[in-house]
């Protein structure tokens, strides 16, 4: 059967409308050269409800958290692989500045039902946070594709694919907002640098935050991050990102760890900080910007997708691409 849909990019947008495609028996096939430069393959794929220096409740978290929480399970049963894992995050206060957003949106209610009082004046709890493993993700699912047919490893320009199929969506992040998609929407772009340590000791369930986090990711091993460098396109990692994680590192353990993995990854974001879907010409789309909340934004931006194809149904305003005026 001829694939009518062509998505371009196998990091996490692609595979997740790739997967609701498959759901709906939607004939689609994958356009991707490898994960080598995906800034999915270093993301460390946290939800977390409240996030920022003024604590401020994730966009429509309480809908978008169930959502993706039913998504990765059913992918992981799928695949027969684990893929989500309920966490707590102990957000530790950085400064005054965050000391005094806490007591007055604790006051108004305002981050119930996410926050709760941790008994002393360090910091708070984060409640119903959860981690997605999105490297095990693209890699099986990859795998399931490769041997389903669908997956084509080569390079492919949107716009000259969008004459041979009747959808094209360009899921290709940093690559293409700079390339061929770099006039549809005012992209910006952001350096993210994590650093995977051998440490023991730490509560598996629980990811402690200040500034940068800590999550621990397996057998006496955690991951450290992310740095945010805005405008940096070079996803190389460098010795100053590296310092600043060991800083963090050192202050949020309070023991003995050794690195054992340092990598980048640059991500895509705009000013109103959600991602961005829908249509750019006749049969070409995009879904791009998932920045640092993909993992919650990601299961959504699929089911708007497939529902335009299947259903003619418009993007959500607020995620629409045509908001820019492009």
């Amino acid at each position: 059967m001829r694939a009518d849909i062509l998505i371009i990019g196998q990091g996490l947008a692609g595979t997740l409308i790739g997967w609701e495609c498959e759901r709906a028996g939607l004939a689609f096939a994958i356009v991707d050269q490898g994960h080598a430069t995906a800034a999915s393959r270093v993301a460390a794929g946290i939800i977390n409800p409240v996030t920022g220096r003024r604590l401020v409740k994730s966009w429509r978290v309480e809908t978008l958290l169930s959502q993706a929480r039913e998504t990765y399970q059913l992918i992981g049963d799928a695949l027969a692989v684990p893929l989500w894992r309920e966490l707590r995050v102990r957000r530790l206060f950085a400064d005054a500045v965050e000391r005094a957003a806490f007591d007055r949106k604790r006051q108004t209610g305002e981050l119930a039902p996410f926050v709760t009082d941790a008994g002393d004046e360090a910091g708070f709890w984060i409640e119903r946070a959860a981690r997605v493993d999105l490297p095990v993700l693209l890699v099986a699912m990859r795998a399931r594709w490769e041997a389903q047919g669908r997956l084509q490893v080569r390079r492919a320009d949107p716009w000259v694919e969008a004459t041979q199929y009747a959808w094209v969506i360009d899921c290709t992040g940093s690559q293409g907002a700079r390339t061929a998609l770099a006039r549809v929407a005012p992209w910006e772009f952001s350096k993210g640098e994590v650093l995977k340590v051998n440490v023991s000791g730490l509560d598996s369930d629980v990811v402690l935050n200040r500034r940068h986090w800590v999550m621990p990711s397996g057998i006496e091993t955690a991951w450290v991050g992310a740095t945010h460098d805005p405008g940096v396109i070079d996803p190389t990692p460098t010795e100053v990102g590296r310092a600043r994680l060991e800083a963090s590192a050192r202050d949020l353990l309070g023991r003995e760890f050794r690195i054992i993995d340092h990598c980048a990854g640059v991500r895509v974001t705009l000013r109103d900080k959600l991602p961005a879907a829908g249509r750019i010409g006749s049969g070409l789309g995009v879904a791009n910007a998932l920045g640092g909340k993909g993992a919650l934004y990601g299961p959504m931006l699929a089911a708007e997708w497939v529902r335009l194809i299947r259903f003619g149904t418009p993007i959500d305003r607020e995620l629409d691409v045509a908001r820019f005026g492009q």
